[in-house]
């Protein structure tokens, strides 16, 4: 197949195949009000694209964990670029993200492409049932081409959305939501625009999709489809996050992760072009809330990497209670082991959610719905608590640790050597490195990953409340009870044994 003008066109093995296919791309990126010219390589950039790259050396590595073989081209591949087709493969995405997590302490920004992937393939495959469209053969055939140079994927879902209260057709500005604007016979042109984008820039191609429930007047914003990044039309708006100006300082203390960081962007698309090969959905609006159900099922459970960066802040507050030569006094004692339990039902629920999967008419495996979100609505939870149990074990100082610049003073940095020395065997700057990384992701650069994109990614709170009582089997429950309780069930109505059978078929898969 041939690629997109400026797309990297050799198979990308290691990190470093990766940085290299990062150059030379022609990108709109502004930050800081200015365009970049070379992004791969800007200081506040950088550790995103690190990040990104470990995903390619782990596969590397660890071959089996992080990589899988192409049914498509029987080439190894990233397993982010994978359709699962069994439980066990949903479960070992969940083990490459948690020790993705473990890895880099921050966001590695590919689960998004990861799971709009998953979605597509078997919402594509019933929409082609019931319209007797070819979405889903166009699907397989850019998964062939993605493979064959083991592309990075970016999902991109969530519209800017205007008005809350008013659809994507009633928006005085019809922009607020990604749609159509223009149909021809080679193709379609839309416009809009995407926030919250992880890893957009650091990705070779984007995936659009619808973020809401639609009706037929929103037909036009009932759009999928696949876009290369440097694509004509698309304009990138850097994000910024707190602290991440330190990565430019040049030191290696302050920035508290110097190596790892994450990525978010607003992404503009004014009249951008995509082939119909390309395309995946075109106003099949009655399939948009399949798509965006099925994504969240998928990326809701795919918030297991956190339990990751979980294990990195439980090790690195461990490290500041045994550098303050506290750390067999039992309260430390017993908030390490909250921060562990709390850490570890994030990873149960997730992985659970994995292990009783079943499969779609497709073929593809689709997650456990109920257990997805109740593991992303622990997230929105239990990251902040263990946050605050790293804070309180840190101490005070990981809020007023001066810069790590003024041990360079003569007059000063010998005094600062011995007043922030905790116990007699570690060095201050060691005590002064774990402090910053505590600070890093709890309150800096990558608190967006941990905290602030727990709260809000993959929808905010709200969103898995509203499933969890979708889902909850409430009147199958009750019946339970009043059989236990010895009450006259004769007159329960049909729609229990419905629920009943519901019920079992999705846990149990009957």
């Amino acid at each position: 197949m041939k690629t997109p003008a400026g797309t990297h066109t050799k198979k990308i093995v290691t990190g470093e195949d990766y940085l290299n296919s990062l150059r030379n791309r022609k990108l709109n990126i502004y930050l800081f009000g200015e365009l970049i010219e070379n992004p791969v390589d800007h200081p506040l950039i950088r550790p995103s694209v690190n990040a990104v790259a470990e995903t390619y050396d782990l596969a590397v590595r660890e071959p089996e964990l992080a990589s899988v073989l192409s049914p498509f081209t029987g080439e190894r591949i990233s397993r982010f670029l994978h359709v699962c087709i069994s439980t066990e493969d949903l479960v070992r995405q969940n083990k490459m993200q948690r020790k993705l997590g473990q890895n880099t302490g921050t966001c590695f920004q590919r689960c998004v492409g990861m799971d709009a992937l998953n979605a597509l393939y078997s919402t594509t495959f019933e929409m082609d049932e019931q319209y007797g469209t070819d979405y889903h053969v166009r699907l397989k055939n850019f998964l062939t081409f993605t493979h064959h140079y083991n592309y990075v994927i970016g999902g991109a879902m969530t519209d800017v959305k205007g008005d809350r209260s008013l659809a994507p057709h009633q928006q005085p500005d019809p922009d607020m939501y990604v749609r159509v604007v223009e149909q021809t016979g080679a193709g379609i042109y839309i416009s809009g625009a995407k926030a919250h984008q992880t890893g957009c820039i650091n990705s070779h191609w984007l995936i659009v999709m619808p973020t809401m429930r639609l009706s037929q007047q929103d037909k036009d914003y009932a759009v999928v489809g696949a876009i290369p990044v440097e694509a004509e039309g698309i304009t990138y708006i850097y994000g910024r996050q707190s602290c991440d100006s330190r990565s430019m300082e040049g030191g290696q203390i302050d920035a508290g992760n110097a190596r790892f960081g994450g990525q978010e962007a607003m992404v503009i698309f004014q009249r951008v072009f995509i082939p119909w090969k390309h395309v995946f959905m075109h106003g099949e609006y009655d399939f948009a809330s399949m798509l965006v159900e099925r994504f969240t099922t998928y990326h809701r459970r795919s918030y297991v990497c956190k339990s990751g960066l979980g294990d990195v802040l439980i090790g690195a507050a461990a490290n500041m209670a045994e550098y303050n030569g506290v750390e067999k006094a039992s309260h430390i004692r017993d908030k390490l082991v909250e921060m562990t339990h709390l850490n570890e039902t994030i990873y149960g629920t997730g992985i659970a959610a994995s292990y009783q999967g079943y499969p779609t008419s497709s073929g593809a495996y689709i997650c456990d719905d109920m257990l997805a979100n109740v593991c992303k609505h622990h997230v929105t939870r239990m990251p902040f608590e263990i946050g605050r149990l790293a804070q309180d074990l840190a101490g005070g100082l990981v809020a007023t640790l001066p810069s790590e610049k003024e041990l360079e003073n003569p007059e000063i940095g010998a005094l600062l050597l011995k007043y922030l020395k905790g116990r007699e065997n570690i060095r201050t700057e060691d005590r002064m490195r774990m402090l910053r990384l505590i600070e890093n992701m709890t309150m800096g650069r990558n608190a967006v990953g941990y905290l602030t994109e727990s709260l809000h990614g993959a929808g905010s709170p709200q969103a898995q409340r509203i499933l969890i009582g979708r889902m909850m089997q409430l009147e199958y429950k009750k019946r339970l009870a009043k059989i236990l309780a010895g009450v006259d069930i004769s007159a329960d109505k049909s729609e229990v044994a419905n629920e009943l059978s519901n019920y079992f078929a999705r846990v149990f898969k009957l």
